[in-house]
């Protein structure tokens, strides 16, 4: 199915032979991410923007704090291009942990960093961000763009509703991001929103705190780890082998 397929779908009805091909390419899509990622075992996204250079302030606190959750037993997982991204699986590897991407395809193609352990094309957004949640035991949210607030407003909409539970959500950039706490704060004053509702998320600049954070949650989550499973090899399955620390 070519690349201009999901723009076809999200344009309006057609054909019911149309949308039951599209929904085919979608199910082919989920388990091309099930059988790439079903090994990973516990692991944090990292999400930010791909157009900090190695020589900002982000990439480096990203790239250390990434650091420090690898040595932590967690593996990395980014959507594997620059920047940010770059910055996180980089620290992945420095601390021996597993690291991996997850990619969108879109038509200015970025090329994936030189930090990967492996990496896995997905062609539709909404199939990429249930995978990233699915596989994750928490979220790190750097300075970004619109995407990075898509993922995170969306994750913290289903831990509000109780679809999710346990689920960490570290904000890092306390400058960067106070519009958006001082938002928070306003829905929380006009009462569209409960102050639990954010209990899940921490704002910081302290590294040692956002590891504890995430180590707090996923004391209370059962493990994800399925290593004890064989892949099938009719999905083409292949186990990912844990780095050591």
């Amino acid at each position: 199915m070519n690349s201009n397929s999901e723009n076809a779908f999200l344009a309006g009805p057609r054909s019911r032979w149309k949308e039951f091909l599209f929904s085919l390419d979608v199910l082919f899509q989920f388990i091309k991410g099930f059988r790439n990622l079903h090994f990973v075992g516990p692991c944090i996204t990292i999400f930010g923007s791909a157009r900090f250079s190695k020589e900002d302030v982000y990439y480096q606190v990203t790239e250390e704090l990434a650091t420090l959750l690898g040595k932590q037993g967690f593996a990395i997982m980014t959507g594997g291009g620059p920047g940010i991204m770059e910055a996180a699986n980089k620290g992945a590897k420095n601390a021996g942990a597993l690291s991996l991407g997850c990619n969108i395809e879109l038509p200015f193609e970025q090329k994936p960093n030189p930090f990967l352990d492996r990496m896995v094309n997905i062609r539709y957004f909404f199939v990429r961000k249930e995978l990233l949640r699915k596989y994750s035991s928490g979220f790190v949210i750097m300075p970004g763009g619109l995407g990075t607030l898509d993922e995170f407003f969306e994750v913290i909409t289903l831990i509000q509703t109780g679809k999710m539970k346990n689920f960490p959500v570290v904000v890092m950039g306390l400058e960067y991001h106070e519009q958006l706490m001082r938002y928070f704060e306003s829905l929380i004053q006009e009462a569209t929103v409960g102050a639990t509702d954010f209990q899940h998320i921490l704002f910081t600049d302290d590294m040692t705190k956002a590891v504890e954070h995430i180590r707090s949650f996923a004391e209370k989550t059962p493990d994800k780890n399925v290593d004890g499973n064989s892949p099938l090899w009719i999905l083409g399955e292949r186990k990912i082998a844990r780095k050591s620390n």
